[in-house]
């Protein structure tokens, strides 16, 4: 599956089901191991062929086995997350949605979904996971919109930037952004721990 943020709101990328089961239903990207393929490898070609994304942040979620969970009998689901940021672009035949606004999803995708989503949040708080969302440079108002669309509330700006500042993580890069009405503002940039 894959996030990005979106005018400021988190988005997942779902396909229509064209048969069953599930026809007419929307669904995580997936598709069988090929033999001798290794796992994360299967997650980025499934994302390249169903949706055009290369070069993304991956990571694996979770194993989904439930007997029940696909009619056509018992199968394994070993998930992963991709992070697209606002540079990437996709032209595959999937689509967009808000995560707090899916439409009707087939087989245990919601359970999934929700659990992925769950953890997405739970990781902003303790990794730098975040910055995948973030082009390069960003400003501290893109950065915050990002928490925000992220978390799925509102953060106070001031107390977000004392926050965020005070790690030494977000680094100023003496440029500034350009365009727009107001005064352009200071862009910054992810220092990672190195």
């Amino acid at each position: 599956m894959a996030f990005r943020v979106h005018q400021d709101t988190l988005e997942l990328l779902l396909i229509e089901r064209k048969k069953p089961p599930f026809a007419e239903h929307w669904t995580l990207p997936g598709a069988f191991v090929h033999e001798e393929e290794p796992l994360e490898a299967t997650a980025s070609r499934i994302l390249s062929e169903k949706a055009h994304l290369e070069g993304i942040y991956l990571e694996q979620l979770a194993t989904f086995g439930a007997p029940d969970r696909d009619p056509r009998g018992h199968v394994l689901s070993v998930t992963y997350f991709a992070i697209v940021n606002a540079a990437t672009v996709d032209d595959g035949t999937a689509h967009w949605f808000a995560v707090d606004v899916l439409p009707r999803t087939g087989f245990d995708h919601d359970d999934i979904i929700a659990t992925a989503v769950q953890r997405l949040r739970g990781k902003l708080t303790y990794t730098d996971i975040g910055f995948a969302f973030l082009p390069d440079t960003f400003t501290l108002t893109e950065l915050q919109k990002t928490w925000q669309a992220i978390l799925g509330t509102a953060l106070d700006k001031r107390n977000f930037r004392k926050s965020i500042l005070s790690q030494a993580r977000v680094v100023a890069t003496g440029k500034r952004s350009s365009g727009g009405a107001h005064p352009p503002a200071m862009l910054y940039r992810w220092q990672p721990k190195g």
